[in-house]
């Protein structure tokens, strides 16, 4: 959620959900979550104060960089059994499942 979030404008909740794949109410929950941690806050967007803009605090980047680094970390820990050559190959397959699926009518 924070990766989405964490773009160069502040995106609505509407428009983090679509890219998310969930609906609204969960995207709501969410977002709620993350603003009680402090991660994120909500504005009423400049043209349209029924939109709410959804943006990352500084305490939200250091969680999402945190997040990420322990990501990469257990990513390295499970393919290094695997050569270069081998690990790109993996990485190249997965993204094509995730995005082939994604594109496909009633992926789920």
């Amino acid at each position: 959620m924070l990766l989405v979030l964490d773009a160069p404008a502040p995106l609505s909740q509407h428009e983090a959900a679509t890219q998310l794949g969930i609906d609204r109410t969960t995207m709501v929950a969410m977002v709620d979550t993350l603003e009680t941690k402090g991660f994120v806050r909500r504005r009423p967007a400049p043209h349209d104060r029924r939109r709410n803009l959804v943006e990352v605090t500084a305490q939200g980047d250091a969680a999402l960089r945190l997040g990420i680094a322990a990501t990469d970390a257990a990513e390295n820990a499970l393919l290094s059994i695997l050569d270069d050559a081998e690990a790109a190959a993996l990485r190249d397959a997965l993204h094509r499942v995730v995005t082939e699926r994604s594109a496909s009518p009633g992926a789920a």
